[in-house]
């Protein structure tokens, strides 16, 4: 007697009803990616549009702010590289949350857009957030964390991936 395994949980056709279990495993991680999306989006346009942010020196400048922290992160070779250009660095890390945010939104490229949004959450961890303590007051980790679902998953509900998937299995 062989044993199958039952790899999908939701109903195929969409006439079929579904418990409210089911609909909450089904966009469970939709809240997650609203929610990240939203503040990434915000994040990055908020760099841009701080007059202050975007300097080299001077109060609340990326480059003061990355002068402060370079003794206290874990890697302050990371932090020597974004002062050689802490303006530069500061638009890569705008544009970065920019990209991220919109793609985790929409949708697009969701998978890499996590990835993205990950890798910033973990060098501001490893460097802005690395003195926080107890560790759990600094927020970049947790953010960290919170991409990981996104990155296993991807954006399989209401995305723009989802919509060229089906196109694709439709063409074949």
């Amino acid at each position: 007697m062989t044993h199958g395994m039952r790899t999908e949980t939701h109903p195929q056709n969409l006439g079929e009803r579904r418990d409210w279990r089911e609909t909450a495993t089904h966009y469970a991680l939709l809240p997650l990616r609203i929610f990240l999306g939203v503040t990434f989006i915000y994040a990055g346009l908020d760099k841009l549009t701080d007059s202050a942010f975007m300097k080299a020196s001077g109060s609340g400048s990326i480059g003061d702010m990355m002068r402060t922290v370079r003794d206290s992160s874990a890697i302050p070779a990371l932090v020597d590289l974004s002062l050689k250009n802490p303006v530069g660095f500061g638009y890569a890390i705008a544009f970065g949350e920019l990209a991220v945010g919109i793609g985790t939104l929409l949708g697009i490229l969701a998978r890499l857009a996590a990835l993205g949004g990950a890798l910033i959450s973990l060098s501001l961890w490893l460097t802005v957030s690395w003195a926080s303590d107890p560790y759990y007051y600094g927020n970049d980790l947790p953010y960290l964390f919170c991409w990981t679902p996104l990155v296993l998953a991807g954006a399989s509900y209401w995305s723009l991936d989802a919509v060229i998937r089906r196109r694709r299995r439709s063409a074949y």
